[in-house]
């Protein structure tokens, strides 16, 4: 105890299975994931059982897995349930269509299949581990902090290829056709994907047919293909706590619209790109 304050030592969670159940009951706050199922039964000649299965934000499936300390062999643990999952994915929709419903289950993305891994730590051999892998991995330390509270930090967060395929013929089909139309728009949706991408390390780009997702762990901002006048990009921040300026910045809290976010940023030139930027760290940060 210092000056009166009782100091907290950060420590792991006495078993797994405490990890799994605080994770499962709160993972769309924590990992920006929809829980779907728990110990989920795989039909194959090993057996096995994936520890949660879930869906994120932009409808793509994810495998969570959990290890109490460090463990090595979480990585291609939960690999070969993602090579599982992706050659069954009619038991996956079945399951989405369950929980969610048919419109869910008919928006899976496929093309960016997720795996996230939580552990009370991980090795240099780990993060190296995941960046020759093509697929999309995170890789989340967690630590308790009394018996109440729990934190997350991401340790490598890596795109499959599948990832950076998508980014290149999304640019082609959705940014060539606006840039012949009006090239000023083109050009200031490549600028505002290029500071996205350059806020931090562990940047992925997820493209669907909408709009595009950035996220670290979680989505912070998605951007609309650009419009005749202006570029549209949704943040994680809260409206309430930003001084919205008129033409600039909107709360549609409650508003119907691609992507995910509650704060609406419009950029019609390069100086609006430049204002937006602490907005965009602001999301960054938060997610």
């Amino acid at each position: 105890m210092k000056g009166g304050v009782t100091e907290v030592t950060p420590h792991l969670a006495a078993v797994e299975a405490d990890v799994q159940s605080l994770i499962e009951a709160h993972m769309e706050t924590m990992l920006g994931v929809t829980f779907l199922a728990s110990e989920y039964v795989i039909d194959c000649v090993d057996g096995g059982r994936i520890d949660s299965l879930g869906i994120d934000e932009n409808g793509a499936p994810v495998i969570v897995e959990y290890k109490r300390g460090t463990d090595a062999g979480v990585i291609n643990q939960g690999l070969y349930y993602m090579a599982w999952l992706t050659a069954h994915r009619s038991a996956f929709d079945a399951l989405v269509r369950d929980r969610l419903g048919a419109l869910a289950a008919a928006q899976v993305l496929w093309s960016a299949p997720r795996l996230i891994c939580v552990a009370g730590d991980f090795t240099r051999y780990d993060a190296h581990a995941v960046r020759e892998h093509q697929r999309s991995i995170d890789l989340v330390r967690y630590r308790y902090f009394g018996h109440e509270h729990i934190g997350l930090e991401t340790v490598a967060s890596v795109a499959g290829k599948s990832h950076a395929g998508m980014r290149v013929r999304r640019r082609a089909a959705v940014l060539e056709a606006p840039r012949k139309r009006n090239g000023a728009m083109a050009e200031l949706a490549d600028a505002t994907d290029e500071v996205l991408c350059g806020l931090g390390a562990g940047v992925t780009r997820v493209q669907r047919k909408q709009y595009a997702a950035y996220q670290r762990l979680r989505n912070f901002a998605c951007v609309i293909p650009p419009q005749q006048t202006k570029v549209l990009v949704y943040l994680k921040a809260d409206p309430k706590g930003t001084d919205l300026v008129p033409g600039f910045t909107r709360d549609v809290t409650g508003l119907g619209h691609h992507g995910t976010g509650d704060l609406e940023v419009q950029l019609r030139t390069e100086r609006d790109l430049e204002r937006a930027k602490d907005l965009f760290r602001l999301s960054y940060a938060a997610a």
